[in-house]
């Protein structure tokens, strides 16, 4: 444990240096959707020795296991993409798991690099780190200056924690943790559960299905559903289970329904723009870089994403043309909206040099043709 040290510890000699093509990198949660990004992305810019493991292969929750892989293999550099996440409907449903978890695998694996001598570490978090009624655009700055958002508050809470981790270790032990905050991201290998998803692959999967209801195409549902069951149902039900389960969740033959009023505004930003933006920090930016020259060193992470947004409803009419899909789109004003706007002021992230490139509209066809073609694996 890190409060176990000995007072006369001495860590692991550490550099500052850009990646080497050949040194060892860890991508913590190598399959999820900014993992797999990252591991791609750092594949296709020539670096030939990445580590990775499923959660099978390595449960980042267990400190021994986790202690085990790092003296087994002694990554050079960490990316630390793995986390619990999901939706408003989760993160206000399962709150105790989204803190617990969340501050373990990040205690585990910042603790581990900092034991066996990582020269870099980039920690991603989350922009609902800011508080509820952040002025717009959100500074870096803004961070612990007002309430959060009730319904994501745990998982908040976590991130903030693997934040101030690595910049503490920073400033007590000369480490190069770098802390990123991504706002909204989709792409290949986003999480499509009706349940648990975020916002925009939920709507894309929802109004997927709808349409498919509509046009009685029981063909796609069904493959959709062998895919990805829902709460047990999978495309091997009978229509009537078929169509129960998918009511449950307000799709329907005549249209869908989504949660909130729709006016909320959100900022979207394409995983594997958000994986360039990661490596090229890991490559050209290092903590000293940050940290300014105050005594009192805070707020040194990276906001990463496009600086502009568009409403909730705004963004569902658009997956909607998409799609082809001319049913009923309904919002249902009882259920919660979260932070009305949570658009981030990315003049840090443009100062270091780096700009997106991927606009929603591009974005949407993207995710859409790659849902539909992972059905069709």
């Amino acid at each position: 444990m890190i409060c176990a040290l000995p007072e006369n510890y001495t860590a692991v000699q550490r550099t500052k240096s850009d990646m080497e093509k050949d040194a060892k990198i860890y991508v913590a949660g190598h399959r999820g959707l900014v993992g797999s990004a990252i591991w791609d992305g750092l594949k296709k810019k020539g670096y030939t020795n990445l580590i990775g493991r499923t959660s099978k292969e390595l449960d980042l929750l267990d400190d021994g296991a986790v202690n085990r892989f790092f003296e087994d293999h002694h990554p050079d550099y960490v990316f630390l993409a793995a986390a619990y996440v999901g939706g408003i409907m989760a993160n206000n449903k399962y709150r105790a798991d989204f803190i617990f978890r969340n501050l373990n695998i990040q205690n585990n694996v910042i603790g581990k690099s900092f034991l066996y001598g990582v020269k870099k570490l980039l920690f991603l978090g989350s922009t609902c780190i800011y508080p509820r009624d952040s002025e717009q655009p959100i500074k870096e700055s803004s961070l612990l200056t007002r309430p959060l958002e009730y319904t994501n508050e745990p998982y908040a809470i976590a991130k903030i924690a693997g934040l101030k981790m690595c910049e503490s270790f920073n400033l007590q032990y000369g480490t190069n943790y770098i802390a990123v905050m991504p706002t909204n991201l989709y792409g290949p290998n986003d999480n499509f559960d009706l349940e648990r998803s975020h916002v925009l692959p939920a709507m894309v999967r929802k109004i997927h299905l709808a349409k498919c209801l509509s046009d009685n195409d029981f063909t796609s549902i069904r493959r959709d559903l062998n895919k990805r069951p829902v709460e047990g149902v999978d495309g091997n039900a009978n229509v009537e289970a078929v169509r129960a389960v998918l009511s449950k969740y307000r799709i329907t033959s005549s249209g869908v329904t989504l949660w909130g009023t729709g006016r909320p505004l959100r900022e979207f930003l394409w995983s594997e723009e958000m994986a360039d933006a990661c490596i090229y920090i890991m490559e050209n930016v290092n903590f000293d870089d940050l940290k300014g020259s105050s005594e009192e060193i805070r707020n040194c992470h990276i906001n990463i994403g496009t600086g502009k947004d568009l409403s909730i409803k705004d963004l569902a009419y658009l997956i909607a043309k998409t799609m082809d899909y001319k049913g009923t789109l309904s919002f249902d004003a009882t259920k919660p909206d979260g932070t009305m706007r949570k658009l981030t002021d990315v003049s840090k992230l443009h100062a270091l040099g780096w700009h997106h490139k991927i606009e929603i509209e591009e974005g949407v066809e993207r995710i859409y043709n790659w849902y539909i073609g992972d059905m069709q694996k």
